[in-house]
Parts: structure tokens; C-alpha cells; sequence
């Protein structure tokens, strides 16, 4: 007996077999060189955020006025008319120009303030917001001495013993925190002698600057030295223009003059900060000397 056997001749879906089954192509996985390429765009992706979030080096100031920023104008009122405008104020402080000398690859963070000795500025809090802010790498310059003298201002005064442990406070408190700290003596007021030269204003406090920055082995700026060097050089009458001697009449700040050898106006200020950095770059300061404007 022959059987006839047939083949099954139900059709099939074209969207499935024949019991409703999809066919589903195999799943394609990616080639290596296209995995690669995918490895290679993550990290390029995780490399720009680092580098955007990388924070720039800071370079922090402590000092009195003579490195302080100020204001660069005030507001007066006129007597008569009642109204007010304003007017150019000239003094600066050294520290308020620095930043024109330096790209914008570093900070520069001037916590200087007119009339602040090491006294008054750990007393008033700024040392401790100076340093809660320096991080490793930072650099820290620290100029006192005008006010720390001035035994007759008692909430200023400090003893050169005091002046001594304050700045190695300083020193010991910036290098704990990373930080890198600069010392500078003070610069010198205007005030010449007879046979023409620059007198000695600050007595032995820059002297306790050096024997401090030899002691802790930190870099020491001669502000002293280098200004006194400076307006020799200049003379007497000459120097009169980087400080601020104001006329009767020519500022409305001043209606009657002033006559003030500690404070620059801009020129002053701009050579004294020039001072500096030509003497960072004399000590190959290379973490500093890198961030300089190629002409300044």
C-alpha cells in the first residue's frame, strides 16, 4: 500500500511562520573599530570637562594701603547746586595694578587694606578669609610695615616681636594650606634727606621681613630696597609726580590740595608693581613668571 503523503502547502505570513512568529533578523553587535570610536568620545568628552573645571592659579594679597585697591572715583556734591557727579580719585595701591601684568590665566585676589598692619589684619578677620581661600599651588604675598609701627595707633601697633610672629604665622599658616608664600618689605615713603637721598621711615621692621623669609626659606621681593633704589634715582622734585601731590583746585577730592608721600597715584603704583615683577622674574618665580603679559 502506497501512502500518498503531502507536503503541507499552508502559506506563511510574511511577517511570521506559521504559528504567528515574527522573524526577527539576529542581533547585529558592533564592530570593534566602531566600539573604539565610541571608547575614544567618552574620554574626549570626560577631558574637556576636566579641563573646564580646572581652577586657575590664585595669587593672594596682605598689606596696607599702599598695595590696597581704591576707589576709582568718587561721588561729590556740589556746594551750591546740590548736585552730585563723579570724580576721578587718583590714589592706587600697587596690588591694584598688578593684575594688568599678568594674563587672565591667573587670579589675583587683593585683600590689602588702607591702614591695616599684621595686627589689625588678623584682628579684623582677613587673614583668616585670605587663607581659607588658598589652595594648594597659590601664591600668598604678604606686605606689612607702615602701620605696624605706628606706636601712637594702638589698635594698629605691633611690637617687632609681635610683627616677627605674625608673619611667620603667615608663612607657616600658607605653606600648610599647599600655598606658596611670598614676602615683601615695605616700600619706602617719600621723605629725602639733605644730601638728597631717601631717609629711613620703617625703622627695624624691614629688617625682621628678611631675617623671617631666611628662617622659614620662603622667597623675599626687597620693596624697600627696590623703591628706595627707585626715587634716588628719580630725585626729589621729580618723584613728586608718582605720589599724590594734588594742586588747590585740581581735584574736586582735594579742593584744597594734598600733599601725601606714602600713597602713588597711577604712575607710582605702576612702576612700584613693575618693581615686583621684574624682581619675580630675576628669581626665576617660574609658577608666577609663566602667567606674565609678554610686554608689560
Amino acid at each position: 500500500m502506497k501512502l500518498n503523503i503531502q507536503k503541507n502547502t499552508t502559506p506563511k505570513s510574511p511577517e511570521g511562520d506559521l504559528f504567528g512568529q515574527q522573524n526577527i533578523p539576529p542581533r547585529k553587535t558592533l564592530k570593534a573599530p566602531f566600539r573604539g570610536l565610541g571608547v575614544l568620545l567618552l574620554a574626549l568628552i570626560l577631558f574637556a570637562f576636566t579641563a573646564e573645571e580646572k581652577r586657575p592659579v590664585h595669587l593672594f594679597m596682605a598689606g596696607d594701603s599702599t598695595m590696597a585697591n581704591k576707589d576709582l572715583y568718587r561721588t561729590i556734591t556740589d556746594s551750591v547746586t546740590g548736585i552730585s557727579s563723579p570724580e576721578l580719585f587718583p590714589e592706587r595701591g600697587w596690588g591694584m595694578v598688578l593684575p594688568d601684568f599678568f594674563t587672565d590665566e591667573v587670579v589675583i585676589d587683593n585683600y590689602a587694606k588702607n591702614g591695616r598692619s599684621t595686627r589689625s589684619f588678623i584682628a579684623e578677620g582677613l587673614w583668616d578669609k585670605l587663607i581659607s581661600n588658598v589652595q594648594k599651588g597659590d601664591y600668598v604675598i604678604i606686605q606689612f610695615g607702615h602701620n605696624d609701627a605706628s606706636i601712637e595707633k594702638k589698635e594698629r601697633y605691633a611690637t617687632p616681636d609681635e610683627y616677627r610672629k605674625n608673619l611667620q604665622r603667615f608663612v607657616d599658616e600658607a605653606k600648610a594650606k599647599g600655598g606658596i608664600p611670598i614676602l615683601a618689605t615695605p616700600v619706602v615713603r617719600r621723605k629725602f634727606d639733605e644730601s638728597g637721598q631717601i631717609s629711613d621711615t620703617h625703622g627695624v621692621y624691614p629688617g625682621i621681613v628678611r631675617e623671617v623669609a631666611q628662617e622659614k626659606q620662603v622667597t623675599l621681593v626687597d620693596m624697600t630696597e627696590l623703591t628706595r633704589e627707585w626715587l634716588n634715582e628719580v630725585g626729589d622734585e621729580a618723584s613728586k609726580a608718582y605720589f599724590m601731590h594734588i594742586p588747590a583746585g585740581a581735584n574736586r577730592n582735594f579742593p584744597n590740595g594734598l600733599t601725601d608721600n606714602t600713597h602713588y597715584v597711577e604712575a607710582g603704583a605702576r612702576h612700584a608693581a613693575a618693581l615686583f615683577v621684574a624682581e619675580i622674574e630675576k628669581q626665576k618665580i617660574d609658577g608666577l613668571t609663566i602667567f606674565l603679559r609678554k610686554k608689560h
